[in-house]
C-alpha cells in the first residue's frame, strides 16, 4: 500500500486539451499566425506554458519578445477560459474520494502556473488534495524532481510509500528522478509505448486501477 500519491494535472486528472488549444490558437490568431488542430496540442503540452507557447509558434517567430508577448496573451486568455471545456476524466472524482477516505495523502504537482493550478484544482476538486503545487517563475519544471521531492518530504512519507501518477514521458522521468514508482495513465496525452519507454513501472487504463494499486 502506498501512503501518498502525487498526481500530474493536465491529461491525468483533467482533460484540458480543448481549453489549452483554444488559448494557444487565440494567441496565434491575434498574431496573424497559422493555428493548429486541437489534437496537435497533445505534443505541445507537458513542459509548462512558456515551452508550450514556444512550440506553437513557427520557428521563424520564436524571438524572445514574441515568446514573452505570446506567453502573456496565453496566460491572460487561459485564466479566463480554463473552465470552458475542461472536465475530470471518467472515474477520477470517485477514485480520489476513495483514496482520501482510506487515509491516503493526495498531492498535485503541475508545470502549469501555480496560481492557475491552485484555482483549477479548487474548482474541480474542492477539499480533495492536501497539497497543490504549480510552477513558480525562476524555478525548475518537471522532469526536475524538486517539487515532487519537497511534497513527499512534507507528507513525511518514504520514497517506497509514495506513488507518482502522470500521463506523459515527462511525468515518468520525473518519477524516476525523484526515485518514486511511476504509474502512467492511458487516457491522457501520450501513448503506452512512450510511457513504458520513459520508465513507467505501472500502467493504468482506467481510474479504478490506480485505487487498486494504491490500496492493495
Amino acid at each position: 500500500m502506498y501512503k501518498a500519491v502525487i498526481f500530474d494535472l493536465d491529461g491525468t486528472l483533467l482533460n484540458t486539451i480543448d481549453d489549452l488549444a483554444d488559448a494557444g490558437n487565440h494567441v496565434l490568431s491575434a498574431m496573424g499566425l497559422p493555428t493548429h488542430e486541437t489534437q496537435e496540442y497533445r505534443h505541445f503540452v507537458g513542459n509548462g506554458m512558456p515551452k508550450l507557447v514556444e512550440r506553437i509558434l513557427p520557428e521563424q517567430n520564436r524571438g524572445e519578445a514574441t515568446k514573452a508577448l505570446g506567453l502573456k496573451m496565453y496566460i491572460d486568455y487561459y485564466t479566463k477560459h480554463s473552465y470552458d471545456k475542461t472536465a475530470p476524466y471518467d472515474g477520477i472524482v470517485q477514485m480520489l474520494a476513495n483514496l482520501k477516505a482510506a487515509g491516503v495523502l493526495l498531492g498535485v504537482v503541475s508545470n502549469k502556473e501555480d496560481s492557475i493550478t491552485k484555482n483549477v484544482i479548487a474548482h474541480y476538486f474542492p477539499n480533495t488534495f492536501h497539497i497543490v503545487s504549480g510552477h513558480i517563475p525562476n524555478t525548475p519544471t518537471k522532469p526536475d524532481p524538486h517539487l515532487v521531492v519537497l511534497m513527499r518530504e512534507t507528507f513525511g512519507t518514504s520514497e517506497a510509500e509514495t506513488l507518482y501518477v502522470g500521463d506523459s514521458n515527462v511525468d515518468m522521468i520525473t518519477a524516476k528522478n525523484a526515485n518514486l514508482d511511476g504509474c502512467g495513465v492511458l487516457w491522457g496525452f501520450r501513448t503506452q509505448s512512450e510511457l513504458i519507454e520513459a520508465g513507467a513501472r505501472f500502467i493504468a487504463s482506467e481510474a479504478g486501477q490506480i485505487e487498486t494499486l494504491v490500496l492493495k
